[in-house]
């Protein structure tokens, strides 16, 4: 990381940078052996008085003592080419929207409000795509309001990592009490090589709706009432597939959505006993043949930072990380209207 102007270190940023993707050197004060200076790089969310407030990709906001700076300056906004297909946040985002669709929805300026009765975070939290039309405070207080008259907990789901990404809705929504609760990585791949995967994609079942078997295998609520089939069911062009077991539950389900280009992979799950078989993989190549045929030549899907096995999966079929998303939840110091 070059920091050099002439052989000397430079802080090059000021407050008047705020927005902008920067790259900063501090002096290390952890008291780590031999460790002299800690590197940020992310977008610098505010500067306040001496302190710096940089948002990582990764969604976590790192705050700087103006004084421990020994370097810093702003670095391009968008990051370096990405394997897979290219694709900026702004197409994609809308994408990602139409694949997961609530059953009931409200605009707030450029955000949108969503309810499933509870099914999903991405079905019940505010997608924040823009201005709310409000000060931060009120649309924060509209955001409760709406979620607390249908019994539901408020979520907000900002995006960070990309360009044209909410790392500054991140920063204040900290800074006004609300709490992280859970990440995802959005990943994107070419599709022609999934389709021409070598699984026994010959096993796997295609269909245009869900049946009470594949719900049997997806493990993901309760009750299957009504909200759930139309969360489901919802997106341009929607495929379920499924792999006999030896029960009334498949081996192995997933879902797909085409829109365009874009064929999205959800609900990929396989039953515990007929793991390390390769059903997963021959689920996706099913799928993605199918999204193929229809004319889409991209894919993308959405994993948890946390699970490591799928990471594992995806990062060995070619998906590359995009951006990050994350749910923040109102916290025991927000305060209501803060």
């Amino acid at each position: 990381m070059e920091f050099t102007t002439g052989g000397r270190l430079e802080v090059r940023i000021t407050p008047a940078d705020t927005g902008k993707r920067v790259s900063v050197r501090r002096r290390d004060s952890s008291g780590t052996p031999g460790s002299l200076f800690t590197d940020t790089v992310g977008v610098l969310t505010s500067w306040d008085g001496d302190v710096l407030s940089i948002t990582r990709k990764s969604g976590e906001t790192v705050r700087v003592d103006a004084a421990s700076l020994v370097a810093g300056k702003v670095v391009p906004s968008a990051p370096a080419r990405r394997r897979g297909p290219a694709a900026s946040f702004a197409e994609l985002a809308p994408v990602l929207a139409r694949a997961w669709q609530p059953v009931e929805s409200e605009r707030l300026g450029d955000w949108t409000l969503r309810a499933a009765a509870g099914f999903t975070r991405r079905a019940n939290s505010a997608l924040p795509l823009g201005d709310p039309g409000l000060a931060l405070p009120d649309a924060l207080t509209r955001v409760r309001d709406w979620y607390a008259a249908r019994g539901l907990p408020a979520y907000i789901q900002p995006s960070t990592g990309a360009e044209g990404t909410q790392e500054r809705l991140c920063a204040e929504l900290e800074r006004a009490g609300w709490e992280r609760e859970v990440s995802a990585e959005v990943r994107v791949a070419a599709l022609a090589p999934l389709g021409d995967l070598a699984a026994d994609a010959s096993r796997v079942r295609l269909a245009r709706h869900v049946d009470a078997a594949w719900l049997g295998r997806y493990q993901r609520f309760g009750t299957p009432g009504d909200h759930v089939l139309t969360v489901l069911g919802s997106g341009p062009s929607v495929w379920f597939a499924s792999v006999p077991g030896e029960g009334d539950a498949p081996a192995a389900i997933g879902r797909c959505v085409v829109d365009g280009r874009w064929a999205g992979f959800m609900a990929v799950e396989v039953d515990p006993a007929h793991r390390r078989q390769g059903l997963a993989t021959a689920v996706m190549a099913a799928l993605a043949g199918r999204a193929l045929d229809e004319g889409a030549s991209a894919a993308w899907l959405q994993v948890e930072a946390d699970n490591e096995g799928a990471r594992a999966l995806y990062d060995g079929l070619g998906f590359a990380t995009h951006h990050s998303y994350h749910h923040f939840r109102p916290g025991p110091h927000s305060g209501h209207g803060s």
